[in-house]
């Protein structure tokens, strides 16, 4: 897989529509995407009490019933404002994202994947799945110098191995997570 660049992340991101409150919508969940590495499954897990605007973090329920605040980066966050006070229609839910047709209920994760969808036709890129947007990321910290174990914690992995897939272009970085054969020297 080839990891896309950063202003073609930028460019699928700012293909939505904000004058609409579907692209509202969508423009919030991809920069949640790219910016946190969010999973699909997280991002519709979501709820308005998971976010604490006053100390700029959110709260993800993870992989694996884990749970972890993370910051709130400041476009991020006006991303969601916009949504939540002009795009998300009113609704008994306390999901964050909703159907934008009747019934209002929150999404479901196959949701996430044909907004990603939409956006990657608006831009002519083959849609790859929703996931590349956290290996993009990966990639984008990687090139910026950040070291595996960084790129593990930020993308909540409990495990440095599952990461090594999201870097295997760095032979340092994984040369600095990889354990010694038993009796050998490094």
């Amino acid at each position: 897989m080839v990891p896309w660049e950063g202003t073609e992340i930028a460019e699928l991101v700012s293909s939505c529509d904000r004058s609409l409150a579907i692209g509202l919508r969508d423009f919030a969940i991809l920069l949640l995407l790219a910016r946190l590495g969010l999973r699909s499954c997280e991002v519709v897990g979501l709820e308005l009490d998971n976010i604490d605007w006053r100390a700029g973090e959110l709260t993800v329920q993870g992989k694996g019933g884990g749970v972890d605040r993370l910051p709130l980066p400041s476009d991020v966050g006006e991303a969601l404002a916009a949504y939540l006070y002009d795009g998300r229609p009113r609704a008994e839910s306390r999901k964050v994202f909703l159907a934008s047709l009747a019934p209002q209920r929150g999404l479901c994760p196959s949701s996430v994947s044909h907004v990603y969808r939409r956006a990657c036709q608006r831009t002519g890129r083959d849609p790859v799945g929703p996931h590349r947007l956290r290996h993009a990321l990966a990639t984008m910290l990687l090139a910026q110098g950040a070291k595996v174990p960084q790129i593990g914690l930020v993308l909540r992995h409990r495990d440095l191995a599952t990461t090594a897939a999201y870097a295997k272009v760095d032979i340092a970085g994984l040369r600095s997570v990889a354990q010694c054969w038993p009796g050998a020297e490094r």
